[in-house]
């Protein structure tokens, strides 16, 4: 097989990883485990782009598609009410513009906001983007972006 083969072969893959449907969360968060935005601060007042640096205690990061017991990948929500356990945790966390993945195993992004006001808050996916039993997210912060 050559190269841009399996290239193509993995792309696929992913590809397909992030698009399927998840069905039940149950995959399960180890007791205390919890996310944090570490920066910035709630309340803070910042410029565009804007350094978001996520923190997990109590679990591990490890990429999209990893079946690692008490692992996870972070998922960025943007600009949107706060992450809703009793209506959200069985389903796959969407890939949209309010919905950043960070498939990858990432702890940081840096991202371009119009001026105004911004929500920000983080949700652990497991291998398959699904919130853990329970949910480990971050309390739902806001910013003002000059």
């Amino acid at each position: 097989m050559t190269m841009k083969s399996l290239f193509s072969l993995s792309a696929l893959a992913l590809a397909a990883t992030l698009a399927a449907p998840a069905l039940a969360g149950d995959t399960p968060a180890p007791e205390g485990a919890s996310a944090r935005i570490i920066s910035p601060e709630a309340g803070a007042t910042v410029s565009s782009p804007v350094t978001v640096v996520f923190g997990l205690s109590g679990i591990g990061v490890a990429p999209a598609g990893t079946e690692k017991e008490n692992t996870g990948h972070h998922h960025l929500l943007i600009d949107r009410p706060a992450f809703d356990a009793a209506a959200e945790a069985a389903e796959g966390i969407p890939a949209d513009d309010h919905h950043k993945h960070f498939g990858g195993g990432q702890t940081e992004v840096t991202l371009e906001l119009a001026p105004g006001p911004h929500s920000l808050q983080l949700v652990l996916g497991d291998a398959s983007h699904v919130p853990h039993n329970p949910p480990v997210t971050s309390e739902r912060i806001e910013i003002t972006v000059e």
